[in-house]
């Protein structure tokens, strides 16, 4: 039986990387993403936002503003969003246009993070750039400064592209997020003014020097779009089930996938009796810890009190959850189990 729900109030979203089980195709991941957006839609979920990845047999969605301009019309209420575009891979008007029109579609309700990771390894980082006879200039905050600018119409007069119109014309603009796994892009959230989502399941060593950083040196810039207060939140990897016990099994996968990962194989998700048998022969492979674990594991109360300690450490009213399991069934099962654990509605 599941545990009963704890006290506390928590928000939470979910970032899913569309994970292909082995044995599945990359195109029932993506309809295995679309059924998990309906599904944490009626849950009550606050987001769900879609990973940008390239040239991987692991993670299916190489282009997260298609799948939400699906996921958009196949749910009623919950916020949509990429986690992120990785915008050095793109002209900053393109990026424009491509959420305007989500903007557009789903009005009040797009969310674009915005991510400075190439999203894959330096051979797709070359094959993704249009010019490559010199080297790529690091410009990431300038290309910021004028995607705001397109929503925002900021540009200065005489500007070159100040007569530019973004269209679909419309009241409104999407929201846009700063995301990242450093101090580097705490700094960036804090210079643009930018709501900051940490990826601790990532990287969880300086999560809580992140996140603090932020709302310590948070100030109120001189833009129209620019927020107010600071707002944070933090991606963590959660399996839940009913007992320990097989939440330990399901896990398994994700631990499997790390040890991979770390080694360049990006082969898909493994079932979990395959992952115990090659953890058994080669070994779990270390991984830099923080202060929390990468992956929350356990019982719904065990992992929803540990949710509710994290945040409160940080001071912040919602986690993204990203849940990486073989079996699509136990995915939205682990999380049922975190939202009844929540009392979310």
């Amino acid at each position: 039986m599941a545990d009963s729900k704890v006290e506390g109030s928590l928000r939470l979203s979910v970032l899913d990387q569309s994970p292909v089980p082995a044995g599945s195709t990359p195109g029932d991941a993506l309809q295995n993403s679309i059924s998990l957006a309906r599904r944490v839609d009626a849950l009550g979920y606050t987001r769900f936002w879609m990973s940008e990845h390239h040239a991987m047999d692991t993670l299916a969605c190489t282009a997260p503003e298609v799948m939400l301009a699906r996921i958009g019309a196949e749910t009623q209420r919950i916020r949509i969003g990429s986690g992120g575009i990785m915008l050095p891979h793109y002209s900053a008007f393109k990026v424009a246009e491509v959420f305007r029109m989500l903007h557009a579609l789903y009005p009040g309700r797009v969310d674009l993070g915005l991510g400075r990771a190439p999203g894959g390894g330096p051979v797709e980082a070359l094959a993704l750039r249009r010019d490559r006879k010199a080297r790529q200039e690091d410009d990431f905050q300038q290309q910021v400064a004028e995607l705001l600018a397109y929503f925002e119409r900021t540009f200065p007069a005489g500007h070159p592209f100040a007569g530019l119109r973004v269209s679909p014309e419309v009241p409104g603009a999407p929201d846009v997020w700063m995301l990242g796994s450093s101090m580097w892009s705490s700094a960036a959230a804090v210079e643009f003014g930018l709501p900051y989502a940490f990826a601790h399941f990532f990287s969880p060593v300086h999560t809580r020097a992140a996140i603090e950083a932020y709302k310590r040196n948070f100030q109120l810039v001189d833009r129209p779009g620019a927020r107010q207060a600071p707002e944070a939140t933090v991606a963590v990897g959660v399996i839940c089930a009913e007992t320990e016990e097989e939440a330990d099994y399901l896990a398994s996968s994700v631990r499997l996938l790390q040890r991979r990962i770390r080694q360049g194989d990006r082969r898909p998700i493994a079932a979990p009796k395959d992952a115990l048998q090659e953890l058994q022969v080669f070994g779990d492979i270390a991984v830099e810890e923080g202060e929390w674990p990468r992956y929350f594991v356990g019982t719904p109360e065990k992992v929803a009190n540990q949710l509710l300690a994290m945040a409160g450490e940080l001071g912040i009213g919602e986690l993204v959850v990203n849940t990486i399991v073989w079996d699509h069934a136990a995915r939205l099962r682990s999380y049922e189990l975190l939202a009844a654990s929540l009392g979310i509605r």
